[in-house]
């Protein structure tokens, strides 16, 4: 059997942004909770860098896909 497999993609840039965005989303509850406003800033800060993360990570690994179709179209060629 011939198999061609697809190159790793960064293995933990989108669950580490996924687990990043939800330690923000527990911590802003707790901190609500708690009336804790320093823990609510950093809690939304790690939030408004986690889920861009998250999105740039997603488009950076379906732009190599794309690429490597087209490098796969030339090479038949």
């Amino acid at each position: 059997m011939n198999e061609t497999k697809k190159p790793l993609r960064c293995p933990l840039g989108v669950p580490g942004g996924v687990i990043a965005a939800l330690i923000a989303l527990v911590g802003v509850v707790v901190s609500i909770l708690q009336t804790d406003w320093f823990q609510l800033g950093l809690s939304l800060a790690l939030l408004l860098i986690a889920m861009p993360f998250v999105r740039v990570t997603m488009m950076v690994h379906s732009a190599n896909d794309r690429l490597d179709a087209i490098e796969e179209k030339m090479k038949e060629k």
